[in-house]
């Protein structure tokens, strides 16, 4: 063969080549593939913080469970408000959060409340104690008040048979708050994902180990560790396996057996010793393994026996990346969550950046207010797929399209905060 006939085979370096799906085909495609877990468990409420609801909540009682004051001050009768100049009332006793006050409130009458205490009978209205001068049993206060004011009614944050919570709500701080408001002791909640990863490459060493000529530490299964671990996942961690088919098979048989789902990282390019995608051919079936974008072209999906697969590129931005935009969505919907939307914002570029049409690219961005109040980004400088350093000083990822060409500074371009994303 000459170098007149010779064709060169499609690279990642290619802007576009046509067998590679978009970003939103990739993610399609994905989600077809997928059911949510349905067994689930029932837990104590202060375990279940960052579970996914296996249950719908409706409340039993009404919150508030009785209607009381929203500040410190005196309960009066609104009839007792003047239309002008001031009013005199006396003050027949005192209600206290737990300790209402248990007698009948009548016309010129008034009692000294705390936040939170039972409204006393015949009163509709509280008067907040920095509008009131107090002489003995008296109190003095001037037109402008309003009926009703500073009270919280019954049922008026959530009423009796009221639904909650529904299937699929993750637990927050916020909704164990609210589940004991409820006297909620235990709900029922998804079981736990079980998502096993490992690395792939002769070249890792785990960190303690000495480092040779050609050899690095491997970052992935840490970054991917902190990932997972924020979706609230159980993570079985299976190390670096060896650029061995062998090796690889038994770790890719292993892995689909105790998990359902199995990400790796490294091994799904064109080099002589990526084996994963012949293996994976063996064992299972791929659906794709080429997405247009950058970072993070060579991705990987399909199914080994029962078990989801993401074979994830071998640098560590595309690992990130590849992540962020389709394991962790795929993750968060096998775990039985609602679909998000991604957040997203607009912003002001400050530089100029070039882009060829043809795939999305995903650069690292700092995004700011300015003086005027108004978002702007810049690059994080080199943008290549192995600075991981980019993750780390940036705080966004810069979404430039499939359609996107080069990009004049000044303009407004879409970005994605990291803050958020789990």
């Amino acid at each position: 063969m000459t170098i007149d006939n010779f064709t060169p085979a499609p690279s990642c370096m290619d802007a576009l080549e046509p067998s590679m799906l978009s970003v939103a085909q990739a993610l399609q495609q994905i989600k077809a593939q997928l059911a949510p877990i349905t067994d689930s468990e029932k837990v104590p409420i202060r375990q279940a913080l960052g579970r996914v609801l296996a249950e719908t909540i409706v409340s039993s009682i009404n919150i508030p469970a009785y209607t009381n004051s929203a500040m410190d001050g005196y309960a009066i009768h609104s009839a007792d408000l003047p239309q002008t100049g001031s009013q005199t009332l006396n003050v027949v006793g005192t209600a206290m959060a737990g300790q209402p006050y248990t007698l009948k409130v009548e016309r010129g009458q008034c009692v000294r409340i705390m936040t939170g205490a039972v409204m006393p009978t015949g009163t509709d209205t509280i008067l907040i104690q920095e509008r009131v001068q107090r002489d003995g049993e008296l109190i003095h206060f001037l037109a402008g008040e309003r009926a009703g004011q500073n009270v919280r009614h019954i049922g008026e944050d959530i009423r009796q048979g009221q639904t909650v919570l529904n299937i699929g709500k993750q637990i927050l701080p916020s909704e164990l708050g609210l589940l004991a408001s409820l006297g909620i002791a235990e709900i029922a909640v998804k079981r736990y994902l079980r998502v096993a990863f490992f690395s792939t490459g002769d070249e890792l060493r785990s960190i303690g180990e000495s480092l040779e000529l050609g050899q690095i530490y491997d970052s992935n299964r840490y970054t991917l560790y902190g990932m997972l671990q924020r979706l609230g996942v159980e993570i079985l961690d299976m190390g670096v396996i060896k650029d061995d088919k062998e090796a690889l098979t038994h770790a890719f048989t292993t892995a689909a057996t105790i998990a359902d789902v199995v990400i790796t990282s490294g091994g799904v390019s064109v080099g002589e010793a990526d084996f994963t995608k012949d293996i994976l051919l063996n064992l299972g079936q791929i659906q794709f393994w080429k997405i247009a974008m950058k970072p993070g072209r060579p991705l990987a999906f399909g199914r080994i026996q029962n078990a989801a697969f993401f074979g994830l590129p071998g640098n560590p931005v595309a690992v990130m990346v590849t992540f962020y935009q389709f394991v962790q969505p795929a993750l968060q919907y096998l775990m039985g969550m609602p679909e998000k939307t991604p957040i997203t914002i607009k912003a002001r570029s400050l530089v100029a950046l070039k882009k060829k049409a043809g795939r999305a690219e995903f650069p690292r961005g700092l995004l700011s207010l300015d003086s005027n109040g108004e978002w702007t980004v810049t690059t994080t400088g080199q943008q290549g797929s192995g600075i991981l350093s980019s993750m780390s000083v940036g705080n966004c990822f810069i979404l430039l399209s499939v359609e996107q060409g080069n990009v004049n500074c000044g303009e407004w371009l879409t970005v994605q905060p990291f803050d958020g994303m789990a």
